[in-house]
């Protein structure tokens, strides 16, 4: 069945150097890269597995462009929202005070557009051509190399909130204080089929409000040797979390955000 509105389905990553970024996540987090051989379009893709087995597909990385560059790109991983309607979910988010950059269609691929909410996170919606299902995010049982979690950091929850539930019926389930940091507040899909993440205050150190894509490990010990020796920063040691995993925040060489989540052994 395909993915319902609202779920995760895909993960992108914008990079300066598409080919330093293929070298490093293969060392940090064991994926195999290959090119999408989409015309007109230098697209690669990641794989968590085999790269013949579609149910291995994590999401796709692009080098930037100077026209996407002078555009005001920077490298950073960009998630995509399942919609019934791209156009219609187009309209919705201007008139709920988010910003549509562009929409476009992709031969066999589907209609998507990149988009921000009203804080100013970006994301992309997208309806896929296809009604296989995606497997990107592993919502329902853990799976090493696939998207964990996905946590926004705003300078507005309550506001966040209130935009992604019109858009998706995303709706709060549960939370955690954080003392004066403020509330951890989990999100679950539309009918409470499973959680997708959670939604915090933007903390201090964060330049802007932004989506944070954390991928599980089989070690995070052993994830965090392979990041530093790749030239990784990592933002946050690992700390334990619910359910007994531990999670970190860091970037790639080139500047983009992403997290881990796994056991220590």
């Amino acid at each position: 069945m395909r993915n319902e509105h609202g779920d995760f389905i895909w993960y992108e990553l914008l990079t300066t150097d598409a080919n330093a970024a293929a070298a490093f996540y293969k060392s940090v987090i064991g994926w195999n890269a290959v090119n999408a051989n989409q015309p007109g379009m230098d697209y690669n893709l990641f794989y968590a597995g085999d790269p013949s087995d579609t149910m291995n597909g994590v999401g796709g990385f692009m080098t930037i462009t100077p026209g996407m560059e002078a555009g005001g790109s920077r490298p950073a991983w960009i998630g995509y929202i399942a919609v019934e309607d791209v156009d219609k979910a187009v309209t919705d988010i201007i008139a709920a005070g988010g910003t549509s950059f562009m929409t476009m269609d992709v031969e066999n691929v589907g209609r998507m557009a990149m988009v921000a909410d009203p804080q100013g996170a970006l994301f992309y919606v997208m309806r896929g051509a296809s009604s296989e299902p995606s497997y990107s995010f592993a919502a329902i049982e853990p799976k090493v190399g696939h998207c964990a979690w996905n946590e926004l950091s705003t300078t507005d929850p309550e506001a966040a909130k209130t935009f992604y539930s019109k858009l998706f019926g995303w709706a709060k389930d549960g939370d955690l204080d954080m003392g004066p940091m403020g509330k951890y507040e989990f999100l679950r899909v539309a009918g409470g089929r499973f959680l997708l993440g959670a939604v915090m205050p933007k903390m201090p150190q964060m330049p802007v409000s932004a989506w944070t894509y954390y991928f599980r490990v089989p070690d995070i010990d052993a994830a965090v040797d392979a990041l530093k020796a790749a030239g990784g920063t990592l933002h946050m040691e690992p700390m334990e979390i619910p359910g007994g995993d531990y999670s970190l925040s860091a970037s790639d060489p080139q500047g983009a955000a992403f997290g881990l989540v796994g056991p220590r052994h």
